[in-house]
């Protein structure tokens, strides 16, 4: 298989990772054969924003590094189950904010009918295509080099981007004009910008009026020829034009009125009477003075040599020049009527195309496309005070303008304005901006989806900061994603409650991971306590397993606080398990069993009953330091209240005030710290570790799963340093 693309059917996702942005080290598999969706809850500062941004390069085909340590050698494999290497397009990273983002061509395409786009382009290419053979044969026949439809756009409509336009504006005129009497006129020779600018100048404006009002005087006076119908140079054309169709050939005549009339039967004898008309009005003496003038005007100037040799061939043509626009679209329409039938052809194609064109826009206009749907379900799942519309919808379905433009309405109460996207995002709030920004998102995903293009989201922390009405919706479309068989995801987050809500929603148990980290690199573990940890593992093992024990300890308290009060004793006894008082050293594990019994209505008992809770807290803790690396959560819950122990012991014993420290019924730490810096403020280095303590364990630990995630969060690395620097106070203290 090519290392080009991801397999057809990826299963397996292969993560070998080393110095990627702070991640030292990460080595995973995701099996999606069976589920598509994992959900990795990690602390802050453990690896969720590095992974998202070595994903991040992976989709745009850049190189990953360490920022803080640029010099490690970093080393990024991800791949399929065939070792295969995901293409950039197969990566979509979805971060937890950008204003930046926005819909883009592909998304556009949400809005395509397929089927009235084809259409629409192939009456684009019929029409291309008659055009394409017009200008060619134009070309031909003007000899010019400009660009043509620019041209006769110009010459007909003062704009030069309405060919067509032009085109339709003279069919009448040509169904009407029997001959084109400047077909064979060099285009580029007269009406170049040089030639124009000459022509418009004074001096020669006089001299082609004198001219022509001469020239019309002997027009008047001759035999044959007349002022606008019949000059010399009309008939020599019509003169070539029998001959090189065979006119005189085919024994046909031309009858020429005047005062006798005159039938003519061969080219010869047409040419021979033009050329005699015309020596008879050429060589007026007047009209050979007033030709001199423009002549002498031309060749002062070089760049005009080559108009003044024409014009002195086609001489006839300066009648012409005093209104060059007018002359202009005679000279076009000669040419269009020497081309008469690739003219009809394209100008029938267009017309048909255009009626045709009138009727599929109607039709997409009524269309309901899958961005209205988007839109449509965007509205009823977020709450934001702006609605979307799109400005040019039609032309995007056709395929038109490539890109969508979007338009905004923002709601007030009764009123609605409407407002440029800048505007919009000055008075949004930080969580309607989001919102905007998740529309964004999944424009981006429903293109994905309409293309059937495989794909791993990386999806970091996108919830964070909503409100619970838009978190909800978020989590209800991150579920949308996870029905599509081509869409894999792996959601991280650092917010506890959003990883226990998508587990319940959607996420299988056994993809829930945990990430911890240690000085070695990034471990991703099986998640544990995300479902109601005490009932479904700590208190099956209350009376078996002393971490889960002591663990339960909060649990129980919190339990009696919200069904007794805190006045119970049940709730005063624990109290002394998880803050320093005169009773902590002698509750024992009978008596603790005592006050479980009496919540749950068991009778288990503990195997070693007499013994002192104090002591198995201590124990306890003193094997958490040896513990692995793990998540271990009952291990950080133990080593929460172990620390707290010690560190309010150490200042009651400091202090040595039995009737203060028993008065204490509340924030009873903060409170011994206060006292202790009162009367120990020398002892800097004492102090920043018991703040260290009131930093880094909750002061309650509560079944809120709020007050819960702090210590959830916590690295087990630095409770155990923590728990070994108190235990350095405590033994400093003895």
């Amino acid at each position: 298989m090519s290392k080009k693309g991801m397999s057809d059917e990826m299963d397996k996702l292969n993560i070998d990772l080393k110095n990627c942005y702070g991640i030292k080290t990460l080595k995973r598999q995701f099996d999606f054969s069976e589920h598509t969706v994992f959900a990795i809850y990690a602390p802050n500062a453990s690896m969720k924003s590095s992974l998202a941004q070595t994903f991040k390069d992976v989709a745009a085909g850049a190189q990953s590094n360490d920022r803080i340590f640029p010099d490690r050698v970093c080393q990024r494999k991800i791949t399929d189950e065939n070792e295969v290497d995901l293409p950039m397009e197969s990566v979509f990273v979805v971060r937890p904010y950008d204003e930046e983002v926005g819909h883009t061509e592909k998304t556009s395409t949400l809005l395509v009918n397929s089927t009235l786009r084809k259409e629409y382009e192939q009456l684009h290419t019929k029409i291309d295509k008659s055009t394409e053979a017009f200008l060619k044969a134009l070309k031909k026949q003007s000899g010019s080099k400009k660009d043509l439809e620019k041209e006769i756009s110009s010459a007909f409509t003062r704009s030069d981007d309405q060919f067509y336009v032009a085109l339709t504006r003279v069919k009448d005129e040509l169904a009407s004009q029997h001959d084109a009497p400047y077909a064979d006129i060099k285009y580029d020779t007269i009406f170049n910008d040089k030639v124009l600018t000459f022509l418009g100048t004074k001096d020669v404006k006089t001299a082609i009026e004198s001219y022509i009002k001469r020239y019309n005087e002997l027009l008047a006076g001759s035999t044959y020829f007349k002022k606008g119908t019949f000059n010399y140079y009309n008939a020599s054309t019509i003169a070539k034009s029998l001959a090189d169709n065979g006119f005189f050939n085919a024994k046909h005549t031309v009858s020429l009125n005047a005062e006798t009339k005159l039938e003519i039967t061969s080219q010869k004898q047409l040419e021979e009477l033009i050329a005699k008309e015309k020596e008879g009005i050429s060589k007026d003496k007047e009209l050979r003075k007033k030709f001199a003038d423009i002549d002498k005007l031309i060749y002062k100037n070089v760049d005009l040599r080559s108009f003044g040799a024409y014009v002195a061939d086609q001489e006839g043509l300066l009648s012409k020049l005093a209104n060059i626009d007018a002359f202009k679209e005679e000279v076009w329409k000669s040419y269009f009527k020497a081309q008469n039938q690739l003219y009809t052809d394209l100008i029938t194609d267009y017309q048909a195309a255009e009626e045709r064109k009138r009727q599929i826009e109607k039709e997409a206009r009524q269309e309901r496309t899958q961005w209205e749907s988007v839109i449509e379900m965007f509205n009823d799942r977020f709450v934001v005070p702006f609605k979307l519309t799109p400005k040019n919808r039609v032309s995007v379905i056709l395929g038109q303008e490539p890109m969508l433009s979007l338009g905004f309405t923002f709601e007030d109460g009764d009123g609605k304005t409407l407002v440029e996207r800048a505007a919009l995002m000055q008075v949004l709030s930080t969580g309607e901006k989001k919102a905007f920004y998740v529309l964004n998102i999944i424009f981006e995903v429903e293109a994905r989806k309409k293309t059937r293009q495989e794909t791993v989201f990386v999806v970091d922390d996108i919830a964070d900061s909503f409100d619970y009405q838009n978190k909800y919706a978020i989590i209800q479309y991150l579920q949308d994603i996870a029905e599509e068989p081509y869409f894999k995801q792996i959601i991280l987050t650092h917010n506890f409650d959003f990883f226990r809500t998508i587990s319940s929603r959607f996420v299988r148990y056994s993809h829930c991971l945990m990430a911890s980290k240690s000085s070695t690199g990034i471990a991703l573990e099986q998640a544990a306590g995300i479902k109601n940890v005490f009932v479904n593992d700590w208190k099956p093992s209350f009376f078996t397993d002393p971490k889960k024990r002591i663990a339960s300890i909060p649990f129980i308290r919190n339990i009696i606080e919200y069904t007794k009060g805190d006045d119970d004793p049940g709730f005063i006894r624990l109290s002394c398990l998880l803050h320093w008082k005169p009773d902590s050293v002698v509750i024992t594990q009978t008596e603790l069993d005592s006050i479980y019994n009496t919540v749950f209505g068991t009778t288990g008992a503990s195997a070693d009953g007499s013994s002192l809770v104090i002591d198995v807290i201590r124990r306890e803790a003193s094997e958490c330091l040896s513990a692995g690396d793990g998540f271990n959560f009952e291990n950080k819950i133990v080593l929460s209240i172990a620390i707290r122990l010690a560190a309010e012991q150490f200042m009651a014993n400091r202090i040595n005030d039995a009737k203060f420290v028993s008065a204490i019924n509340s924030n009873q730490t903060p409170t011994l710290l206060k006292q202790f810096k009162d009367m120990f403020s020398s002892e800097i280095g004492n102090i920043k570790t018991i703040e260290r303590v009131i930093l880094m364990t909750p002061e309650n630990i509560h079944l809120n799963s709020f007050m819960y995630e702090p210590i959830v969060d916590m690295s087990a690395e630095h409770l155990k340093k923590l728990y070994q620097e108190v235990l350095a106070l405590q033994g400093g203290s003895e």
